[in-house]
């Protein structure tokens, strides 16, 4: 019914049912892990009017129980979803519908669960606030990364005006100006996310 994908790893489609509406994918050494994608196989739709809440289960640090977060859900008009689990807190953890089941079998396993819900209640729960993918236009955001590389690069050279010495072959910009320039354009960007589209 469910599949887990996380980048560098083989598909899950066989996740641990722990109960006939709750199902569990394991998840070792999840440190080494980013992003989780949950979505559907196509083979067993949601009842009508069910959707599946997604959550993510692993170790607390301090105290070494599971700590359960909302990232968010699935449904059959919206049978897959990205989640960002890096930078997940603790202090963030809920209430969550799986109980008290047995406890973590290492430090470094985590779980994602998927718990088969009425479409009113999923529309009721927040998720948790940084398991949200940014919607930033890829193309964007490669265009902010690339510029803060091109300036860091360039800074690099900076001499001061008692540092130089003439050479005919060369030409100089004041580092000033692409600092202005690029000062506008994160303005501009700021202002207008698809300015640079017209």
């Amino acid at each position: 019914m469910f599949g887990c994908i996380v980048a560098g790893r083989l598909v899950q489609t066989e996740p641990v049912p722990v109960a006939s509406d709750k199902f569990v994918f394991n998840l070792p050494d999840f440190e080494q892990v980013n992003h989780v994608v949950v979505f559907m196989l196509g083979t067993v739709p949601f009842p009508a009017g069910a959707g599946g809440a997604v959550y993510f289960s692993f170790p607390d640090p301090a105290s070494g129980g599971a700590v359960w977060q909302l990232l968010g859900f699935i449904t059959n008009d919206k049978p897959s979803a990205i989640f960002k689990i890096s930078g997940l807190k603790p202090e963030e953890g809920g209430a969550h519908p799986f109980g008290c089941m047995a406890p973590l079998t290492s430090a470094t396993v985590a779980q994602v669960g998927v718990s088969v819900e009425p479409l009113e209640q999923l529309a009721q729960q927040s998720p948790v606030s940084s398991a949200a993918v940014s919607s930033v236009d890829s193309f964007l955001q490669f265009t902010q990364k690339m510029l803060d590389s091109l300036y860091n690069f360039a800074a690099s050279f900076a001499v001061s005006q008692a540092q130089m010495r003439p050479n005919p072959s060369e030409t100089f910009i004041p580092s000033s100006c692409v600092l202005r320039w690029y000062e506008n354009f994160q303005r501009r960007l700021a202002q207008n996310p698809n300015f640079w589209k017209n």
